[in-house]
């Protein structure tokens, strides 16, 4: 990338940095060069074996074992009962091991594109020195990251947030501003994307089950997996670096590292693993308050000190601009930071765009992609967290939400009422953006949602290149 490509970013490079007000060199050192280790020749006065005269002992000491007469054969002694068992036991153990290595093996050689050797490049090596991640174990190319400014932590991710009543948030939190919710049986929580932008990570425990919502502010990726690994609930943190723009994670436990985008750790002893994507929402805090008065609201009571609020990423959002820190190439299908509602479906094989300039317009999008039916629908009233200054005051952008559309055998078809509801053509029924319908036959019923996200072009784009994009 020349000088001349990159004078656009200076300014959100700066901004960039004053997330986490540190020195992006910092604890950046010059490895030394590996030195040879060289072996001492022998001493003059130490004797040099004959290979040949040692062969020839060997060989007069295994004549002499052969002449021996049976009954000149020392015989082994009977081992007692205990050290007998002791024996088959540790033989038994051997070959669990040996079982179980490979096992290990065999899934090791399962996972596709992977690397066993270490060959980060001397910057990497340098800027990750102080690292417990296994290094050896990755299925992405090193070449690929890149660091975000921040080290690692220096965006701090929030490990035990607090949670305060809609009524109390709505004292800093305008009813337009988009929040990420969730719900997890039968408790629903509001993150918003003003707390979000500056921390990325937030470690939670809902309904009893381990999350982790993430936000990415480069890719407009917000994203809650179960962050349960291996059995055990994981906490993560922000590496500092990126690819494709897109934050890596790490967990704390082993140190790998993890796309947040895909949910995948792609270095490591995690390798291979993938979290498990959990149902979300990006909508208007009105729009959450309607749904759950009785929800919880992520609280500014964060012991950081962050002007919350305010976006350090101005602009970012405007059609036609570049994205940041992002080397690829961008595929011209649509503009790079053209917000998609994204879906990988591996059951049928797919990927699939639609981006928010189609799906605003005609409201509800009825859908087939392979075997996979889909509804997709668009409601005004969410601001961009990514466009003014101050996150109140942004355009609107409105917020999407896909379904399977099948009820009781039935496929349904719906269209966009004015006031943000939807009605199906087979029943009559309304329904509200949660999937459910508040009104007419099926008045009671929730559609079973679709996982997805709300991202920017370029980066679903980068990790997703056969998707299909939607047109009306």
């Amino acid at each position: 990338m020349t000088i001349k490509k990159l004078l656009p970013f200076l300014g959100m490079a700066v901004l960039a940095l004053l997330v986490a007000c540190t020195d992006p060199t910092a604890g950046i050192i010059e490895q030394p060069p590996v030195q040879q280790v060289e072996t001492d020749p022998p001493a003059a006065d130490e004797p040099e074996v004959d290979p040949t005269a040692e062969e020839a002992e060997m060989e007069e000491a295994k004549d002499d074992d052969e002449t021996m007469e049976p009954e000149e054969e020392m015989a082994e002694e009977p081992k007692p009962e205990a050290e007998a068992d002791m024996e088959e036991d540790a033989m038994s153990e051997d070959s669990d091991s040996d079982d179980a290595e490979e096992v290990m093996e065999e899934e090791t050689m399962e996972i596709e594109g992977l690397s066993t050797v270490d060959d980060r490049s001397a910057q990497l090596a340098s800027l990750t020195s102080e690292w417990n991640t296994n290094w050896e174990l990755h299925t992405v190319d090193y070449s690929s990251f890149l660091s975000g400014g921040p080290p690692r932590d220096g965006i701090p991710s929030l490990d035990n947030p607090t949670f305060i009543s809609p009524a109390e948030a709505s004292e800093w939190l305008a009813g337009q501003e988009p929040v990420v919710a969730v719900e997890v049986n039968g408790e629903a929580r509001a993150y918003p994307l003003q707390i979000l932008t500056w921390h990325e990570i937030v470690n939670d425990e809902i309904g009893g089950r381990p999350i982790i919502v993430t936000f990415c502010p480069l890719c407009n990726a917000a994203i809650a997996f179960d962050r349960t690994v291996n059995g055990e609930p994981t906490e993560f943190g922000v590496s500092g670096l990126l690819r494709n723009s897109d934050m890596v994670m790490y967990d704390r436990q082993t140190e790998s590292l993890w796309q947040q985008f895909t949910g995948e750790a792609i270095v490591g002893d995690a390798v291979g693993t993938r979290l498990e994507f959990l149902s979300t929402w990006l909508i208007s805090f009105d729009d959450f308050q309607e749904q759950f008065p009785d929800g919880a609201v992520l609280s500014r009571d964060t012991g950081h000190n962050r002007r919350y609020g305010q976006n350090p990423y101005a602009g970012y959002d405007t059609i036609g601009r570049n994205p940041f820190l992002f080397d690829g190439e961008i595929d011209g299908r649509l503009p790079g930071v053209e917000r998609v509602v994204a879906i990988a479906s591996e059951d049928v094989g797919i990927d699939v765009a639609y981006p928010f300039s189609v799906i605003s317009e005609v409201g509800a999008v009825n859908d087939t992609q392979g075997d996979l039916e889909i509804a997709v629908f668009h409601i005004g009233g969410a601001t961009s967290a990514l466009g003014a200054s101050v996150i109140a005051d942004a355009d609107e952008v409105g917020s999407a939400a896909v379904f399977n559309p099948i009820v009781d055998g039935q496929r349904l078809t719906f269209e966009r009422n004015d006031d943000k509801t939807f009605v199906d053509a087979e029943t009559g029924s309304i329904w509200n953006i949660f999937g459910d319908a508040i009104e007419g036959p099926l008045e009671g019923t929730t559609l079973e949602p679709i996982i997805h996200g709300n991202h920017f072009w370029f980066s679903w784009a980068a990790f997703k290149p056969d998707t299909v994009v939607y047109t009306n």
